[in-house]
């Protein structure tokens, strides 16, 4: 279908012929991309061109405009039509009675229209008075009418822009900074909007207003590949749901990627988050440009000198061998020889990241196109360069942004290509994976002075998830890789095989501390064995600290850092050869002797709530003075022992809406002279929202879930009746398994599942079902994912046999799948 076929004559112009032929553009398998947006809008100029022809016969001054995105021709399936009917003012009423020939038609076809009426000057006033509107007039295009009417707005509303450009790109620059505040970075996004966040369209449609202001202008390699990228994206996603919609929203992933003819989601957003790069990276350049542009205008060169303040233009101040700091920019000295210089880019990076300052555009792509590569091993210098990067901070990833955009990064580490740009589909990850891994670095530059060897902690931040993208344990493949790289860049053998253990084990510590028995010897041990040595525990503690820190808020608080050190401290005496400890049993404080005692005399279930806070971390350096995290309650629960009492409590909270963060349940041993057996639990709750219920309530709720009266699982399923789930991913089926030589006095069953209300309970009732008895559980609960330790045991107190506890597992497994 060709231009000429699609042009309607002025009776033939109705919606239904115009909807006849969009329809059958939209459907040609053949035409996607710039080819179909260009020729939609071609279609569509064809179809107004016929309706304006047709109202506007004998009326004169007067001619129809497209603006926006549909100015630059650029009609997505489901976009709407942005037109300006502008008029020389002689016919108000005509042009009036001409707007409702054009504007209903769109109207009756369901399209959005954004529209309006104006002269020549009223559109230069609003242009004047709103930002939005002046952009889009940027991109003016004539359809139909007066074409010299339409000529000299453009030329007007340019030359405006130009002159008012000191004054409306600072304005520009603050409504995109608002806007990415609102909307996220699109590169980092898992349902991002394409158009408004940064690195979207809105940012792309930025850039060519501040070329157009002769000002400064956006690097334009890949812009123009990126800007496309993300409209065919919007396109497909236009065509998949068929909506109005920029959100690339998690269930219509698959759908859109097999629009595109791409393998799945993940290579969707890998594409989405490369564009946004590139853009995201163009913005930054561009911006710092027009301020260096609007601050050498702003002060003129004899008053600077005259008041004394700052240097003058154009002055150089040294950095490094090679590298020079010039007008707020570090670029490369006149003698800088980057074909001479392996080492220069990572000489210029340390010394910008340093000296806090952004790599000029200039100086980067100078050293992309000359540098030679690297001897292997890498020099001295050259090591020591890469750990003073990673040292320096949060001034270090804008760097490194620098010289990845430049491909310097896979360069000198050809490995860091798989995690480049990589999605992470886990709601605790707020970075993609390349990204993780420097916002690690930049926090272990913060632990740096705990540690003997803030080297081997820095690169080994730098590489700790360089094994995903990879089949299998992205820890056992990051092993392999982080050896090959580490004696590529110049560390000894015994450095090495640190740095491979730390990448290896870099999720020991907190999965540890979090889903195992730390009074249990048999898992000290365990992780004394896997780490070898003081040094490497030292290495391993801030390595972990700086990955969770990294990962997101909810991957870290002083709680787990307790644990983690609680740990640590426990390994310590190990590796000193002190032998652990054999648990003893914990004696009943004075409140848990009352409760079993008022237990056993009530016959029924006493809890007590207390306020708790979580212990701030007595091993960090002093920082400013700052309140404890708060944790929940502690809830002591005393109940004469029982069946059923674990699936009982966790539905009870459950009903409650009480998120357990920790979980202990033990008999107690009462005091001379009292009989009977009682069960204690002592457990670590929150609200989920809302205040506390009162303890009351939940004792009376306690009483009849043990006795028989209160249908938990019932009431639970109630209450998520009563709220309908929304769409997203379908979670993966719960995997429930024996760990292995855990522990010599209970047998763990570990439970990854998706977190949900009334879980626990679940699980509860499943081991009760299985006539095993839990001696304590380690709840861990990380976004939606849920990873729970159980450390049971049969009726006698003793671990399970192999056959039976992979019974009780299968049985666990089989009750949540149900």
């Amino acid at each position: 279908m060709t231009s000429t076929d699609t042009r309607v004559e002025a009776e033939d112009s109705g919606p239904s012929g115009y909807a006849a032929a969009r329809l059958r553009l939209l459907q040609e398998g053949a035409r996607s991309g710039p080819p179909r947006r260009t020729a939609l809008a071609e279609l569509t100029d064809d179809w107004l061109t016929g309706l304006f022809t047709a109202g506007s016969k004998g009326l004169r001054g007067v001619s129809l405009i497209a603006v926006g995105g549909y100015g630059r021709g650029e009609l997505s399936p489901r976009s709407d039509l942005d037109l300006l009917l502008l008029h020389d003012g002689t016919d108000p009423g005509a042009v009036a009675a001409l707007a409702d020939r054009v504007w209903y038609p769109v109207w009756d076809l369901g399209l959005d229209l954004d529209h309006s009426v104006r002269t020549p000057a009223e559109a230069r006033k609003t242009a004047a008075d709103d930002l939005k509107a002046q952009l889009g007039l940027l991109d003016a295009r004539h359809i139909a009418g007066d074409l010299g009417l339409t000529a000299g707005l453009r030329t007007a509303v340019l030359a405006d822009w130009r002159n008012q450009a000191p004054k409306r790109l600072p304005q520009l620059q603050e409504l995109c900074a608002e806007r990415a505040e609102r909307q996220g970075e699109l590169q980092y996004l898992l349902e991002p909007d394409l158009k408004e966040a940064r690195g979207g369209l809105r940012d792309a449609t930025a850039l060519r207003a501040v070329a157009a202001s002769w000002l400064a202008d956006a690097p334009r390699e890949g812009l123009a590949d990126a800007r496309r990228r993300l409209l065919d994206v919007r396109d497909a996603l236009h065509l998949a749901t068929g909506r109005a919609t920029d959100r690339l929203a998690l269930q219509e992933q698959d759908q859109v990627a097999a629009e595109l003819g791409l393998l799945d989601a993940d290579t969707l957003l890998r594409q989405v988050y490369e564009a946004a790069r590139v853009v995201s990276y163009a913005s930054d350049v561009t911006w710092r440009e027009v301020g260096r542009v609007l601050r050498s205008r702003s002060v003129r060169p004899r008053l600077r000198a005259m008041l004394g303040g700052g240097k003058p233009v154009g002055e150089r101040s040294p950095l490094a061998e090679g590298v020079v700091e010039q007008d707020g920019e570090v670029v490369l000295a006149r003698a800088a020889r980057p074909e001479r210089d392996p080492v220069l880019p990572l000489r210029a990076a340390a010394a910008a990241a340093q000296a806090d300052l952004p790599l000029s555009l200039h100086a980067v792509r100078r050293m992309a196109a000359a540098v030679r590569p690297l001897p292997t091993p890498w020099p001295a210098e050259a090591r020591e360069q890469l750990v003073t990067l990673l040292g320096s901070g949060s001034p270090t990833i804008e760097v490194w942004e620098a010289l990845e955009a430049e491909g310097l990064i896979t360069r000198l580490l050809p490995d860091w290509e798989r995690v480049r740009c990589r999605p992470q589909r886990n709601a605790v990850h707020i970075w993609t994976v390349d990204r993780h891994l420097i916002e690690t670095a930049v926090r272990a530059s913060e632990l740096t002075r705990r540690v003997g060897r803030p080297d081997l902690l820095l690169v080994a931040a730098l590489l700790h998830d360089i094994g995903k993208g990879w089949p299998g344990d992205h820890s056992v493949a990051g092993e392999i890789i982080a050896r090959d790289v580490a004696a590529r860049i110049g560390f000894d053998r015994a450095e090495v095989t640190v740095l491979a253990t730390l990448v290896r084990h870099h999720l020991l510590l907190v999965d540890t501390a979090t889903r195992r028995d730390l009074e249990d010897p048999a898992t000290v041990r365990s992780v004394a064995e896997a780490v070898g040595s003081q040094g490497t525990l030292e290495l391993l503690h801030a390595l972990t600290e700086a990955d969770a820190l990294a990962t997101g808020p909810a991957a870290w608080s002083s709680w787990r850092g307790s644990l983690v050190a609680d740990l640590v401290k426990r390994v310590s005496a190990v590796l000193s050869g002190e032998a652990p400890e054999e648990p003893e049993a914990v004696a009943p404080t004075a409140e848990m002797e009352r409760l079993a005692i008022e237990a056993c005399r009530t016959g029924g279930p006493v809890l007590s709530l207390r306020a708790q806070t979580e212990p701030l971390d007595t091993e960090a350096e002093p920082a400013a003075p700052a309140d404890p995290e708060p944790l929940g309650v502690e809830l002591l629960i005393a109940v004469p022992d029982q069946p059923g009492v674990l699936p009982s409590v966790a539905g009870v909270l459950a009903m409650h809406r009480l998120t357990v963060r920790t979980a202990e349940l033990r008999a107690l041993d009462l005091p001379d002279g009292v009989d009977g057996s009682v069960l204690l639990l002592n457990w670590r709750v929150a609200a989920e929202y809302g205040s506390l219920p009162q303890a009351a309530r939940l004792r009376a709720d306690l009483v009849r879930a043990l006795d028989g009266s209160l249908d938990i699982s019932a009431r639970l399923a109630e209450r998520d009746a009563a709220y309908p789930r929304r769409r997203g991913v379908v979670a993966p089926p719960a995997r429930v398994t024996v760990a292995p030589a855990a522990s010599r006095l209970a047998t763990v069953i570990e439970v990854r599942a998706h977190d949900a209300p009334g879980l626990l309970h679940r699980i509860g009732r499943a081991l009760e079902t299985a006539r095993v008895r839990v001696r304590s559980m380690h709840v861990s609960t990380l976004g939606a994912n849920a990873v729970d330790a159980f450390y049971v045991t049969g009726t006698k107190g003793e671990p399970l046999p192999g056959e039976e506890a992979a019974s009780v597992a299968r049985a666990v497994e089989e009750a949540l799948r149900s």
